[in-house]
């Protein structure tokens, strides 16, 4: 059963009003009459913003469950999808009701627990290295998703997320040496170099936005989440985004979580492609990082967003220094 007859036996519905998704997407939690809780997810263009970014009509993650792609997760990893269909312009996804599984951004992950979760995601890029599936976000859209030319539209529209995006990135400018800002703005402006360099690295299926708030943990299974930005590129890439994210509640150093995946990915990375990810993972959530460097209330995280922007931009300053994006 994977179309609207999924809830037909609906008896209580609950909608979700606090959930930790920024991209407006109604989310809602419903009780069937056989006991089951399933959440029921509608996304539109005009009320999802990562869709609407990334174009198209249909959410990514109803293709890849509906063409099978979520079917060939390794063992280990997982999704919570149980059905999924189109009606009208919204796209309605079905998930198991993971409850407290699901991590949020109070979770602090141990550094046992980090080492599973890395080592799960270095199992999905083998299991789909040099063969991902079709019906992907291109990489370019993925990449540069908070670039200041695709968000000043929604800013202008009121979108609070795009408009703190774009304060990010004049924050940035003023906080981030010309030496590696000139370069990155360059790149907002056009990814497509940045891109190429990824691709020649080993390409797999990303999930293109991994984050705490993403996954579930169910005893020795990481199920992953909100599959709105999947696309094809080196592993590294969703290491680093992860990185640039989330390391403020992982018990493990950045550089301790970089070996780890290293040591578990084996093919699926090589040295290149991760240094080219690292530059990525600033082009992410510099503006962020710079953000709340400089605005945040509490002084404790002020002091520790200054110091990973300053540890972003040294990684960055490596890839640049490297040579490892080309300008025509």
């Amino acid at each position: 059963m994977g179309g609207a007859e999924l809830l037909r036996d609906v008896v209580e519905r609950e909608v979700l009003a606090d959930h930790a998704g920024m991209s407006g997407a109604g989310l809602e939690r419903v009780r069937l009459a056989d006991g089951r809780r399933l959440v029921v997810k509608r996304l539109t263009p005009q009320t999802d913003i990562t869709l609407k970014l990334v174009g198209g009509t249909v959410g990514r993650e109803y293709l890849l469950w509906r063409t099978g792609a979520l079917d060939r997760l390794p063992t280990g990893v997982s999704h919570a999808l149980v059905g999924g269909w189109v009606e009208d312009d919204a796209t309605v996804l079905v998930m198991r009701d993971l409850g407290d599984a699901i991590l949020t951004w109070d979770d602090r992950l141990t550094a046992a627990q980090t080492r599973m979760v890395v080592d799960r995601i270095a199992r999905l890029h083998v299991a789909f290295l040099a063969n991902p599936p079709t019906d992907l976000v291109p990489l370019v859209h993925v990449l540069d998703l908070f670039a200041p030319h695709r968000i000043d539209g929604l800013a202008a529209e009121g979108n609070e997320l795009a408009r703190l995006a774009r304060r990010g990135w004049e924050l940035f400018q003023e906080q981030v040496d010309d030496e590696v800002a000139g370069p990155a703005m360059r790149l907002l402006a056009d990814i497509r170099p940045l891109a190429e360099a990824l691709l020649r690295g080993p390409v797999t299926l990303l999930h293109g936005d991994l984050a705490t708030v993403n996954m579930a943990l169910e005893g020795d299974d990481l199920v992953l989440l909100d599959w709105a930005l999947p696309t094809a590129g080196p592993g590294a890439l969703d290491v680093a985004r992860f990185l640039a994210g989330c390391s403020s509640v992982v018990a493990l150093e950045r550089d301790e979580v970089l070996a780890a995946y290293e040591r578990a990915a084996g093919p699926a990375v090589d040295a290149s492609s991760m240094t080219a990810a690292l530059l990525a993972g600033l082009l992410w959530l510099g503006w962020n990082k710079a953000l709340d460097a400089a605005e945040h209330p509490d002084e404790t995280v002020r002091a520790r967003e200054a110091a990973d922007l300053a540890w972003w931009v040294g990684r960055a300053r490596e890839a640049l220094d490297e040579g490892v994006v080309t300008w025509s």
